[in-house]
């Protein structure tokens, strides 16, 4: 399995203690990423957030 992270620039809709929702702009095709795969950190742009995650998990929920 790929152990490469992807960086993807997103807007998180929801957030619960193991899982985040979020969106690359059409909020319709919304995916929950587990918490403790991924690394949420700020940007410049207001509600905007990057988001580390595995290849491989991205890839699986439709992100790249």
């Amino acid at each position: 399995m790929n152990d490469a992270l992807t960086y993807i620039d997103v807007e998180i809709v929801a957030l619960t203690e193991r899982a985040v929702l979020v969106h690359t702009g059409d909020s319709d095709a919304a995916v929950w990423l587990p918490l403790a795969l991924v690394e949420v950190s700020a940007t410049n742009n207001p509600g905007v957030k990057t988001v580390a995650l595995p290849e491989w998990l991205a890839t699986k929920v439709g992100l790249v």
